[in-house]
């Protein structure tokens, strides 16, 4: 059904699925309710919806469905990571984007990852790139909120391999060329 202006739903997923994207993982840990209580919890949702915004000061973006687990944690919690991930690193794409999934703890029981030193947030071991940021900004667009943050760390833990990509509802590989 097309929207007042006219483009439906279908029309533009089908256009925009033909702009490849980098697939990142977006985590951030949500602290103790109290001191005595169980700990903490980490989460993580898979994008491809993240830019570099500005070189100075460093800044990122990513968009974050309004209501998610994610939005509502980001809302919360302005400290978070991003793990760019490797070509080799798809099935860490596939379980944090898994609709009705299991609980994050659960996801992140056998993936390698340590804790950023500013974010607390668990960042992925072997990505290619990861960022420790601050949220500066939430901008309600639509039925997303695009997160602006200021990148507080930037590591390259691995050169190996090349980026996963998003392209036309699959994962992919960039051709070697």
């Amino acid at each position: 059904m097309p929207h007042p202006e006219g483009v439906s739903n279908d029309e533009f997923r089908a256009a925009l699925s033909r702009l490849a994207a980098g697939v990142v993982l977006v985590t951030a840990h949500e602290e103790a309710l109290s001191a005595d209580g169980p700990g903490g919890q980490d989460a993580g949702m898979t994008a491809t919806a993240f830019l570099s915004v500005s070189l100075d000061p460093p800044l990122v973006l990513v968009s974050v469905r309004n209501g998610s687990r994610m939005d509502d944690l980001l809302d919360e919690q302005p400290l978070w990571g991003v793990s760019l991930l490797t070509e080799s690193q798809r099935h860490i794409a596939g379980r944090f984007a898994m609709k009705g999934r299991i609980s994050d703890r659960l996801l992140f029981e056998d993936i390698p990852y340590r804790r950023g030193e500013v974010s607390g947030a668990p960042l992925v071991g072997g990505a290619l790139a990861v960022l420790e940021c601050r949220t500066e900004q939430r901008v309600v667009a639509g039925d997303h909120t695009l997160v602006i943050g200021r990148v507080l760390t930037a590591e390259l833990p691995s050169v190996e391999g090349g980026p996963l990509t998003y392209f036309q509802g699959k994962y992919r590989t960039l051709g070697r060329g």
